[in-house]
């Protein structure tokens, strides 16, 4: 069963009939007709109970005796059936800010991540009747969906090519609010945006995956200095070589392990005056 709208009018026309009513059971008082003034104020106290006040982004849902009528969405005061159940939700857009949670990624690693959801309920029959409580829902959902998808992807990827929790935070909040929607849909909510909020590594991990990072970069950084030094040393080559300047072999490797030890050496390099000969 999904929201329905429910019969329902002014409630200033309830009030009006309140009024009348009491206004009239004062005048039978004065004349003598108690039975009939009884009988007023009951009709005042009936029409009374059939107004219900509704705020803006907030729904009112009616029930009669178990039986769900509808639902109010409009603000305003408005008149309903007599003696029915008023029940009013929020339709506002709500923050849930999951706790940081342990789990494993897919390579068995311990990380620390967090997340947080922006929803709203859309359906407020499904909201209070399909679920028992349809924020402690949103609640175990968001944070079971958080669980799920972070066991699927590594924290990061040092040399395979793919998703990870850290390089593609979009993507992975984008699969985290596909899977809430999913989940929550039984509870009329949207889920509008979720978004990671923390990550990291686990505390007893934490030191061993951070000398492995630094690890990474540095042999990232050492590639790219070798593959500079190459080219450099290529175009030294063959810039003498164009200038007449014959080297053979020896005397060439000689010149290429000198520049090659210069430009990737970590420490400045210290010039060495050669007044001899290589033979």
């Amino acid at each position: 069963m999904k929201e329905t709208k429910v019969w329902s009018l002014s409630g200033f026309i309830g009030l009006l009939l309140f009024f009348a009513a009491i206004g009239l059971s004062i005048y039978s008082f004065t004349q003598a007709s108690i039975v009939f003034g009884f009988i007023l104020i009951v009709v005042g106290i009936i029409s009374l109970s059939t107004i219900t006040v509704v705020q803006p982004n907030q729904a009112a849902v009616i029930t009669f005796f178990g039986s769900y009528l509808g639902t109010i969405r409009k603000s305003g005061l408005w008149l309903v059936i007599p003696f029915s159940s008023k029940k009013k939700i929020s339709l506002r857009v709500r923050n849930f800010n999951s706790v940081k949670l342990k789990v494993n990624d897919i390579d068995g690693n311990p990380i620390e991540i967090a997340a947080v959801v922006v929803f709203k309920v859309v359906d407020t029959y499904k909201a209070l009747f399909d679920v028992d409580s349809y924020e402690k829902f949103v609640e175990i959902q968001s944070e079971t969906a958080l669980r799920h998808v972070a066991s699927k992807y590594p924290y990061d990827r040092f040399e395979t090519e793919g998703y990870s929790l850290r390089g593609n935070a979009d993507e992975v909040a984008a699969e985290l609010s596909t899977e809430l929607q999913q989940r929550l849909s039984v509870a009329g909510v949207e889920v509008i945006e979720s978004r990671l909020t923390h990550l990291a590594y686990s505390t007893e991990i934490a030191s061993a995956m951070l000398q492995r990072q630094q690890a990474s970069a540095i042999l990232s950084a050492r590639s790219i200095i070798v593959e500079g030094a190459v080219s450099m040393v290529q175009l030294a080559v063959q810039q003498l070589e164009a200038k007449g300047l014959q080297l053979d072999e020896e005397r060439k490797a000689a010149m290429i392990n000198n520049l090659l030890v210069a430009i990737v050496s970590d420490r400045s390099a210290t010039p060495v005056i050669n007044t001899g000969t290589l033979y």
